[in-house]
């Protein structure tokens, strides 16, 4: 056995995915966004939490997934990611469990048409469940952090 790793599962269309819990500030509701011109696409605006400007990405346009209304489950989970938090929106936020490292395996190439230097991993949770653990450092480039980081001050 390794060791225990808590997760926070959250999906996007019918996969599964995971972030671990310590890189997780809050699980929010979907709420206003404010746009911000001249952004890339799947960068939707800002939001002030709790006196706290945070840029807000949108998971499924970042990995080309095909875009849904937002619904009473649509989450928007608060990450820190290369010292800069971030806002993911999902299409909802399950639960919280503990994954063992062993059970973590190497990414495929590709998982649901994402590329691999997005994902850390895929664990086997159970016989009939994967789930697919974030890269955050990945799913923003250098370029995309230091827009964002325009956007804050």
């Amino acid at each position: 056995m390794g060791e225990e790793i808590k997760v926070i599962v959250f999906a996007l269309g019918s996969e599964e995915y995971g972030v671990e819990v310590e890189k997780v500030r809050t699980i929010e509701r979907m709420q206003p966004i404010t746009r911000v011109p001249k952004t890339l696409s799947f960068i939707r605006g800002v939001i002030n939490l709790r006196g706290i400007v945070i840029p807000i990405i949108d998971l499924r346009e970042r990995f080309g997934m095909p875009q849904k209304e937002y619904s009473e489950n649509t989450r928007i989970i608060i990450v820190a990611a290369n010292d800069l938090e971030v806002g993911l929106i999902v299409d909802s936020a399950n639960d919280v469990i503990d994954v063992d490292s062993d059970a973590i395996n190497d990414p495929p190439e590709i998982v649901g048409g994402i590329k691999a230097k997005y994902l850390r991993g895929v664990a086997k949770v159970s016989e009939s469940r994967l789930l697919v653990l974030l890269n955050l450092s990945e799913v923003l480039s250098k370029s995309e952090i230091s827009q964002l980081e325009k956007i804050e001050e």
